[in-house]
């Protein structure tokens, strides 16, 4: 297996254009939808290629997830031969073409940015980050601005051939994922691709290539810099894309968890094995698994147990420093927390409520006497609260993995077995009070006896 650790300097580049017969690659692979544009766009007057990850992907036999498209017309051009068109984004402008819940996105080649310091196109922080990159160019210069040699590969609509300009389908073969040009300079320009990088390893079972990998531990500061939001939407494709595990494994070990979860540091230990490291294994694996079986996963289920540990501490911290009640201590320490981890992941406000939702019936779930039970059975977030104590259960066992068995038996029983499941706690509960009386109940003062001069 070729795991040189050269990376793929812009000046090698090399274009080799593979013809239809080939390469692995038919349209009746490729999105309806994705064909429409790219004929259009064609049919025009317009270069129009598949791109990156889709082409990439179909080269690997994988369905591809999305399928972009890249071009020599620019947003505006765009715009106008697709009505249902619309142009996002100011850093990269791009046009996004809409087919119901489909979205088609067509980039325009990326060219050099230029030496004019005026040129309101394109901007770079002291840093080297790009902060503005709408410099248009050629489909060459388009190739040597991509990230990763296997996404450096376009498919042409116009006679159906691959154009590959890094070596992208080499290493593909040997299974490497490599910069194209100076790692360090290019993780510089967007630190997301030091995110990329790992994400691409661990989808496709792939090895990052020496050089590539070397400067990401000293460099992976930089995410800091990344807008909370933008980190929030690589977090979900990181963690909630069916290699989560993998993916977190290998986050750890490049340095690259901590700024995404600065809040969880205090919570690790060198042999990965406190508490909190194992929920973060089975949360991921959980969640691996309902993605390959074509489960639905939210993820503030996922936050809400990642979370967990470091709002179990926080919260015993102000209850023993405040004198609060471990409820209220609780619920402050749950806004503490969250206002904590939005810097670095802006977590979108209705996952947050839903967390708490989460956290909030973990306290309640031990109350189960009188009708409580079957209240709490219909509340809305019960089903995750409840697979979230079944997950503590696994972790600390006791009481807990007793309860979540309880809670188990509970929702399979039938009417008579759960009124008979819920008089067993009362009658338990009535025994615990009568016992706490006898305890706290004075005891009874013989009469004096009265006096001779009493009458």
């Amino acid at each position: 297996m070729n795991r040189d650790n050269k990376t793929r300097a812009i000046d090698d580049l090399k274009l080799e254009v593979i013809p239809r017969q080939e390469h692995g690659i038919s349209r009746k692979d490729i999105s309806e939808n994705a064909l429409k544009v790219l004929y259009r766009l064609n049919k025009a007057g317009f270069e129009a290629y598949l791109v990156g990850g889709g082409v990439r992907d179909l080269l690997l036999n994988k369905q591809p997830k999305d399928f972009d498209i890249a071009t020599n017309a620019t947003p505006e051009e765009v715009r106008k031969l697709f009505r249902n068109c619309r142009l996002v984004g100011r850093r990269f402008r791009l046009a996004h073409i809409l087919f119901g819940r489909d979205v088609i996105e067509v980039a325009t080649f990326r060219g050099h940015h230029g030496a004019d310091k005026g040129d309101k196109s394109a901007s770079q922080s002291n840093d080297g980050m790009l902060l503005r990159d709408n410099v248009y160019g050629t489909i060459d210069e388009d190739a040597e601005r991509r990230d990763f040699t296997v996404n450096a590969l376009y498919y042409n609509i116009d006679d159906f051939s691959v154009r590959d300009y890094a070596g992208g389908v080499e290493d593909l073969k040997n299974r490497v994922i490599r910069l194209i040009g100076d790692p360090e300079t290019r993780y510089r320009e967007d630190p997301v691709r030091m995110l990329r990088a790992v994400r691409f390893a661990a989808k496709l079972d792939m090895q990052i290539n020496e050089a590539t990998a070397a400067p990401i531990p000293a460099l992976a500061h930089l995410l800091r810099d990344i807008p909370a939001a933008r980190l929030f939407e690589e977090s979900l494709k990181l963690l909630q894309s069916g290699n989560g595990l993998d993916t977190y494994r290998l986050l750890r070990d490049y340095n690259l968890f901590s700024p995404l979860f600065p809040i969880l540091d205090e919570h690790f230990t060198e042999d990965r094995s406190s508490k909190c490291e194992k929920m973060l294994e089975l949360v991921l694996k959980s969640t691996d698994d309902r993605v390959a079986n074509d489960q639905r996963i939210n993820p503030a289920f996922m936050y809400a147990a990642m979370l967990w540990y470091p709002l179990e501490t926080r919260a015993e911290e102000i209850a023993f420093e405040s004198g609060l009640s471990y409820y209220d201590a609780f619920m402050v320490a749950a806004n503490d927390i969250l206002d904590e981890q939005v810097k670095s992941i802006a977590i979108p406000r209705r996952f947050t409520a839903m967390i708490r939702d989460i956290w909030q019936l973990q306290l309640r779930l031990s109350r189960r006497s009188g009708n409580r039970a079957y209240k709490l059975l219909e509340q809305n977030k019960f089903r995750a609260a409840f697979d979230f104590l079944e997950m503590r259960g696994k972790i600390e066992g006791g009481q807990l993995e007793e309860l979540a068995t309880w809670w188990d038996d509970f929702q399979r029983a039938n009417r008579d077995d759960r009124h008979d499941m819920v008089q067993v706690l009362n009658k338990a509960s009535a025994a615990k009070k009568t016992r706490r009386r006898r305890k706290t109940k004075p005891r009874s003062r013989k009469p004096k006896p009265k006096s001779n001069t009493e009458s």
